[in-house]
This record gives structure tokens, C-alpha cells and sequence, in this order.
């Protein structure tokens, strides 16, 4: 509908995306990903940790609040999210946390930056292949993914 804030954004008619498991959202050049304290007690609890002893293993504190833990891919080409499994299943990269991931890691790919434009959605997509695949994601779903968490 003219006029209507949808119309007025290049993916108004909604956007495809399925995770295939490539782990290519939890790898690459150094990065943050930011947790809130209830973000950490329930990672803490999905892998049987305390949450002093999850910060003490996966966690470092940035501008003063806590972030995952990076450590070397195993091709030695950047860095993985110490969350990042490859062992369990050959050919598939896993998160040991998935269903208690952060809100950062599960608004991906519907980041801001990579809807900026259709440009940078595709720029995105050449290391997620999963994006343009699977059901299709409402314009609504999208924008309510984009807008700001709350404080820790």
C-alpha cells in the first residue's frame, strides 16, 4: 500500500532465510557478541556451567559488558565463536547453545547492516548461504528483530 512504512523499504514484501548450519555467521575476523546476564545464565545452564565458571571460560568483558569468546578456526583462516561446535557432525558447524543464544546471534541475518540495502543483503549472503533460501520472513518479523533490546 503507498505511503505505508513498508513501501517505503526495499524488502516490504519480506525476505528468505533458512540456517544451514555453516557456521560462516560464527567465524571470520574478530568481532563481538554481546550478552546481557540473563543471555549468560541460561548459556551458563545449557552447558551444566555456573555462570562465574561460564564468564571465566567463554566470556571477556567489553566497554563493560561481556562478550563471547573468540579462538582460532581450525583452517587457521580467523576466528570461531568458542560456542562453535564442528566436531559433532562432519560438514555441519553447530552452536552449543543454540537454543539459548544471544538475542545478536539470533536476529541474524536481519542485522541493519545487511538491510541497508540490497546491495549489502546480497554482499551478506555471499558468505551465508542460507539467506534468499527457506520460508519467507514478514516484513513485520524483520523490523521486530531490528528493534533495540532491552538493558541487561
Amino acid at each position: 500500500m503507498p505511503g505505508s512504512p513498508a513501501s517505503r523499504e526495499w524488502f516490504s514484501e519480506g525476505l528468505r532465510f533458512e540456517c544451514t548450519s555453516c557456521g560462516q555467521c560464527c567465524t571470520g575476523p574478530p568481532g563481538v557478541v554481546e550478552f546481557t546476564r540473563g543471555e549468560g545464565l541460561r548459556m551458563a545452564r545449557n552447558l551444566g556451567l555456573g555462570y562465574r565458571e561460564f564468564l571465566s571460560l567463554h566470556a571477556m568483558q567489553i566497554d563493560g559488558g561481556w562478550s563471547l569468546q573468540e579462538i582460532p578456526d581450525p583452517e587457521g583462516q580467523g576466528l570461531d565463536c568458542t560456542m562453535l561446535d564442528r566436531q559433532s557432525i562432519p560438514g555441519k558447524a553447530l552452536c552449543r547453545v543454540y537454543p539459548d543464544r544471544p538475542q545478536q546471534c539470533r536476529t541474524w541475518p536481519f542485522w541493519p547492516e545487511n538491510l541497508y540495502s540490497p546491495h549489502a543483503w546480497r554482499r551478506a549472503g555471499r558468505r551465508c548461504p542460507g539467506m534468499d533460501r527457506g520460508e519467507l520472513v514478514t516484513f513485520d518479523e524483520i523490523r521486530r528483530w531490528m528493534e533495540p533490546r532491552p538493558s541487561p
